[in-house]
């Protein structure tokens, strides 16, 4: 019996994939910047079938690639070029196991699509915090292997933050069942930690309890113009003392993204009469403030007498409060008309952001002036995506050339004020060979150890995360 015979044997005629045009949706991910081959894509429903194809592999020596919704922005979802690899996509894996109002957890396959864990929560009168762009599409296996970050983890932290227990399939096919509900544990090593943020390196996460948060009554947000990036963190200690730490949200938005927003994207007009150049997108959440505009518009009184607030707009309706936040996600999309972009997802001290901004643009006009930077993100938590994008009229490829270069320019200022060259994005293939430059020795050495001695056939997502050896 061939390998792709015992996988359907596995995972039935459903289950598998051999077509090379049937594949091609797992083979690339949406930017196009890396594609790779793949010997088959494998979709099993259950947990023992993840074991019995991973035991498979393990035996015959095949790496894997596990894959959720395949949003990775830097390849860690995508295999080589060699062919040989196997796709193991969790998409079919979506069932909700247990949902815990009591002790306010849902237990959940690998493959739930975050939209609809946000919308299961908010069935039963909570809510799931994290949100991010790609919540329609990318799964909560995926989310967990990055450590996905989004909107709202000045509030509420990370997906590590939100993660109470795991059950992963490990290298050599056993099955760790590790989904306590437990918030207290203190018997030994947190094992799940291993996992979060391991980009499917160590194992396959196949299941996993999460928190569920009880749900706002209210929430209000405001576009605010403010004069410079300083004036931005000044806001955010503002409004964290007046409203009782009722922030839940803080994002940083040039007009320049405002500006593609509007030219790119149907549908969408200038939210602001007049222009100016740094806005911010604050939300306020809360079950006991009934009147959060009015708290809002003491926040703002009180930051135009600061001179922080130049204007601001306090939408009525929630369906206006959903287009601002529309604004905001749309950032991404509406770069890709405009040419090459070169992305990066950095991390500073919040008080050191408007410093990174200024260096960081000094630096890229020197190497190709005239860019145009679109930088935004997360504030609340030091969390700039910074992309420069190609200037007006130039050859998008010349522009694109410069990647190496911009990149290690961007990082090293980062890493300069003690930042991360990945605050929320993950390393993947991307990524990988630069960690040495921004982390010791031991640190590379340490994750390199805990992956021999997890994986030592290096089959799970090989030529990820990981650094090359010397």
């Amino acid at each position: 019996m061939t390998f792709e015979q015992q996988i359907k044997e596995i995972v039935g005629d459903k289950g598998l994939i051999t077509d090379p045009q049937d594949m091609q949706g797992y083979l690339s991910e949406w930017r196009d910047k890396y594609t790779g081959k793949a010997r088959l894509v494998a979709l099993p429903k259950t947990t023992d079938e993840v074991s019995a194809i991973v035991r498979l592999c393990a035996q015959t020596e095949t790496p894997i690639v596990p894959q959720g919704g395949n949003t990775s922005l830097v390849g860690g979802s995508i295999p080589f070029d060699s062919g040989n690899e196997v796709i193991l996509s969790l998409r079919r894996m979506n069932a909700v196991r247990d949902v815990d109002v009591k002790g306010g957890t849902l237990t959940i396959d690998a493959g739930c699509i975050l939209a609809d864990l946000q919308t299961l929560a908010d069935d039963h009168g909570f809510m799931f915090p994290l949100r991010i762009g790609s919540e329609g599409s990318c799964q909560i296996g995926g989310n967990i292997s990055t450590n996905a970050g989004g909107v709202q983890v000045l509030h509420y932290g990370n997906t590590r933050d939100q993660v109470l227990g795991l059950e992963v399939v490990l290298p050599d096919g056993e099955i760790w069942d590790g989904l306590t509900n437990l918030r207290k544990n203190n018997t030994g090593y947190d094992l799940k930690q291993l996992f979060i943020g391991g980009e499917g390196t160590l194992g396959v996460i196949t299941a996993a309890v999460v928190k569920i948060y009880p749900k706002p009554k209210y929430q209000q947000v405001a576009l605010v113009a403010i004069p410079d990036v300083e004036a931005a963190i000044n806001f955010l200690g503002l409004a964290r003392q007046l409203s009782g730490d009722q922030v839940t949200a803080i994002e940083l938005i040039p007009r320049i993204a405002i500006d593609l927003v509007v030219k790119n994207v149907p549908n969408f007009s200038d939210p602001m009469p007049q222009k100016y150049d740094w806005h911010i997108l604050v939300e306020l959440s809360s079950s006991v403030t009934e009147n959060l505009s009015t708290l809002l518009e003491e926040i703002l009184e009180q930051g135009f007498e600061k001179e922080i607030v130049l204007d601001a707009i306090i939408p009525a309706s929630d369906a206006q409060q959903q287009k601002l936040w529309s604004l905001r996600e749309e950032i991404s999309g509406a770069q890709k008309p405009e040419g090459g972009s070169i992305k990066h997802d950095i991390s500073v001290p919040i008080a050191r952001i408007a410093d990174f901004i200024q260096q960081a643009d000094a630096a890229l006009q020197k190497i190709i002036p005239g860019f145009r930077p679109v930088t935004f993100g997360h504030i609340g938590d030091g969390n700039l995506h910074y992309n420069p994008l190609q200037p007006e009229g130039m050859d998008k490829q010349a522009f694109l050339n410069n990647w190496e270069t911009v990149s290690r320019t961007v990082h090293d200022i980062a890493h300069s004020m003690r930042g991360s060259m990945s605050a929320e994005h993950g390393i993947g293939r991307m990524k990988k060979n630069d960690l040495p430059l921004y982390k010791s020795e031991i640190e590379i050495d340490l994750m390199h150890r805990i992956k021999d001695a997890l994986d030592p056939q290096n089959i799970m997502n090989p030529g990820k995360l990981l650094p090359d050896r010397k």
